[in-house]
């Protein structure tokens, strides 16, 4: 199955976010992420990330992990695609 180094950590943690529905890829610009702003959601996506690294098998931090969840809904744009928000007059 994956190892938990951290480039696995960061991918298990941007599918969990993703299939719980915590965040989003914006359908016009697939680079930006979107945090929805669901706190069952992100919750349940720690869940699944701590489930999907358990089940490799190998040790992991759930500091790491709870750290890395914070960091990519940190990263992503809340609540909409800047890309496309019509209300930014410098757009």
């Amino acid at each position: 199955m994956m190892s938990t180094d951290l480039k696995d950590l960061t991918e298990v943690v941007r599918y969990a976010l993703e299939t719980t529905r915590a965040t989003t890829v914006c359908p016009f610009h697939d680079k930006v992420i979107i945090r929805v702003g669901d706190d069952a959601a992100e919750s349940h996506a720690y869940e699944r990330a701590k489930r999907i690294l358990k089940s490799d098998g190998a040790a992991f931090e759930a500091d790491a992990l709870r750290a890395e969840i914070g960091h990519q809904l940190a990263s992503a744009a809340d609540g909409r695609c800047p890309n496309c928000d019509r209300t930014d007059p410098a757009r």
